[in-house]
């Protein structure tokens, strides 16, 4: 007999060899239909598996992202097997789940191609064979074997996968007529899959790079429910509405140039006053915490990014370096603001009396994405990160990490995002040369933040090999209005960078210590923050983030000059208003300026020129009487003190 512990802690005992579903069965039957997965001791792993000695588990369901993934990567190969049926030959190169479903990449026959109208086809093939109820088996295979397999089929994709894998570690999961290289887990029959959608095709290059071929990429998505597909469906609807893209247009908040160069967005006055205002915010914060703000360069010597180790790691995904007339000067425009910083603390001595000290930037960083992976704000080339850098003696670290959780805190308040999951991510035991620094610093590094998670009570998940090639870090992956999920505010321990760039203090003992390092930055970046405030809110930010809060609209030109009183005289009491006077009808005026998302709209004509009084309508919740210009002034600020009084309480 072996001992399950499960989630509560409660214990059970069953035979040597039990199955995940075998434990779900035993729990109740309706457990037993729902569950997908099963994570033993950290991994997560096939329901069908043997478990043969004492383990900790979960049961995953459909409300599990481990649930998920293992419902849409066993989807992806189900696809997969209707292609190979529906056109023969075809190569299958990487098929994963994502975080809404799945894709695969395919190198079909030559001659053959895929286009839109042939995705109901696949639908139609994949819903056959998922109702054949068969199983998905895993057999593991020896690596000479495995090569002459896909050496066989022809298929350099596998091959080439396999010729990086380890020779014990390989396994192929089968299911139909279907055979994949694949480490899992699946479910246990393809008759969990019950409603299917191919969305799209794009092209794809082989491991993104661009000198290898280009394939074929099918993105799709499947539910255990039919209904689960309708709700998925009318969500991406209401997401359609709300892309960033689309309401940041509308709103007039930025835009792109080809002029100028792809993934470079252009902040427009609108979305500048916005960007500004949310520094200006957060600077409030950072004060009230000890930060100091600096300002670094654009670019800097080659070296300076060598000797912090970016160079090495992310030379190939920046931009070319800058040559300059002077012989063997060799300058980057600034991947990362760190090494800066870095600088910047060594610009005088420091005493342990001077600890912590912190460093906050709003700085400009440059990466070269590839064109086919720009979008929107939320993947560019030149982005603006709200970074800082926090340079403390090891006896401070927890506290200052548990500091910036609390920094994190206040703006996820202050924006209304209300769930999220904080994720603990840890070096890969298995590939130490992917990471700088000794073993034993990286042990106090991840320590530090395991701890600080715990006193903070923080509903954490641990991730190994998701860690910085420098240390650790902790991200928080927000949930918005639609129930997607964002990474946002991230912190990182460093023992390794102040080591590299030679950072010392002088402690109590008078002698020389190195600082330890913590590299924060709450939005992240402000591009791809904006962006996501942007969907999570439908461009309805609150009254006093937003750029413009009231819109006076004469109904008539005769108003025009009183319109403009009211408006100079909310903008004398610090209120953001504008006068729409264009030569339309009311009517019209007021559904272009809510699709603008203006807060407040000031309807004026006669009566109220005659008592200087406004009309109020509040965006969305229609009229709201008449007001005093000075009524509505303390109205006004009145909501936005509550609302940032709130925050900062």
């Amino acid at each position: 007999m072996i001992k399950i512990t499960l989630p509560d802690s409660s214990v059970r005992e069953y035979e040597k060899g039990v199955s995940g579903l075998d434990i779900a069965r035993s729990i109740s039957n309706r457990l037993a239909k729902e569950v997908l997965s099963i994570t033993v001791n950290g991994e997560v792993c096939d329901l069908t598996r043997s478990i043969e000695a004492d383990s900790t588990i979960k049961l995953n369901t459909w409300d599990d992202a481990e649930g998920k993934h293992a419902f849409w990567h066993s989807s992806a190969h189900l696809m997969a097997e209707a292609i190979d049926v529906l056109y023969p030959g075809t190569k299958f190169a990487i098929g994963p789940s994502i975080e809404m479903g799945f894709y695969y990449d395919l190198d079909l026959p030559e001659g053959k191609q895929i286009t839109d109208k042939d995705l109901k086809k696949i639908e139609q093939k994949m819903l056959e064979l998922a109702r054949q109820k068969n199983a998905f088996v895993r057999t593991e295979m020896a690596k000479e074997e495995a090569l002459a397999h896909f050496t066989e089929k022809g298929d350099e994709y596998k091959q080439e996968l396999i010729s990086e894998l380890e020779d014990g570690t390989i396994t192929f999961y089968e299911q139909g007529g279907f055979t994949d290289l694949c480490r899992g887990p699946h479910l246990p029959n393809t008759s969990y899959i019950k409603a299917i959608q191919l969305n799209s095709i794009a092209g794809a290059y082989w491991r993104g790079d661009e000198k290898n071929k280009m394939l074929t990429r099918i993105y799709g998505v499947t539910f255990p429910k039919a209904k689960f597909l309708d709700e998925y469906n009318k969500m991406m609807e209401e997401a359609k509405k709300r892309d960033h893209r689309k309401i940041g247009k509308e709103m007039e908040l930025f835009t792109f140039s080809q002029s100028v160069g792809q993934g470079l967005p252009l902040w427009l006055p609108k979305g500048a006053a916005l960007r500004e205002r949310l520094e200006n915010f957060l600077k409030v914060v950072q004060k009230k915490f000890g930060y100091e703000q600096i300002i670094t360069p654009h670019i800097g010597d080659v070296r300076l990014y060598k000797t912090s180790g970016h160079y090495q790691k992310y030379g190939a995904d920046s931009f070319q370096t800058i040559n300059t007339p002077a012989e063997g000067e060799e300058f980057m425009l600034k991947p990362m603001n760190c090494p800066h910083h870095c600088e910047v603390f060594k610009f005088k001595p420091r005493s342990y009396k001077d600890l912590p000290t912190r460093f906050a930037e709003f700085g400009t960083v440059y990466r070269y994405e590839q064109s086919g992976e720009l979008h929107g704000l939320t993947r560019v080339r030149g982005f603006t990160q709200d970074d800082a850098h926090i340079f403390c003696r090891p006896d401070q670290l927890k506290e200052e990490f548990k500091k910036v959780i609390d920094i994190i805190f206040i703006i996820f308040k202050a924006l209304d995002f209300k769930e999220y999951t904080a994720q603990i991510s840890l070096r890969d035991p298995q590939k130490p040369e992917k990471y700088i620094g000794t073993p034993e610093n990286w042990d106090k590094a991840e320590q530090a933040i395991v701890e600080a998670c715990e006193e903070k009570g923080l509903n954490t998940i641990t991730e190994l090999g998701e860690a910085a090639f420098y240390g650790p870090k902790l991200d928080f992956m927000i949930k918005d209005a639609l129930g997607r999920s964002w990474q946002l505010g991230t912190i990182q321990v460093d023992y390794n960078l102040p080591e590299r760039f030679e950072l010392e203090y002088i402690g109590s003992d008078d002698k020389r210590h190195r600082p330890v390092m913590i590299h924060r930055a709450p939005f992240g970046s402000m591009e791809r923050f904006c962006a996501v405030l942007i969907e999570h809110t439908a461009g309805k930010f609150p009254l006093w983030l937003t750029p413009e809060q009231v819109v006076i609209l004469p109904i008539s030109e005769k108003y025009n000059d009183y319109a403009a009183k009211v408006s100079n005289y909310l903008n004398i009491c610090d209120i953001r208003s504008i006068v729409d006077d264009r030569n339309e009808k009311i009517g019209r005026k007021i559904r272009d300026n809510e699709l603008k998302r203006i807060p407040y709209l000031l309807i004026v004509g006669e009566q109220e020129a005659e008592n200087e009084t406004v009309s109020v309508r509040r965006q969305g919740e229609g009229d709201k009487g008449t007001m005093a210009m000075k009524e509505f002034a303390d109205f006004i600020n009145d909501e936005v003190r509550n609302q940032l009084s709130e925050i900062y309480n």
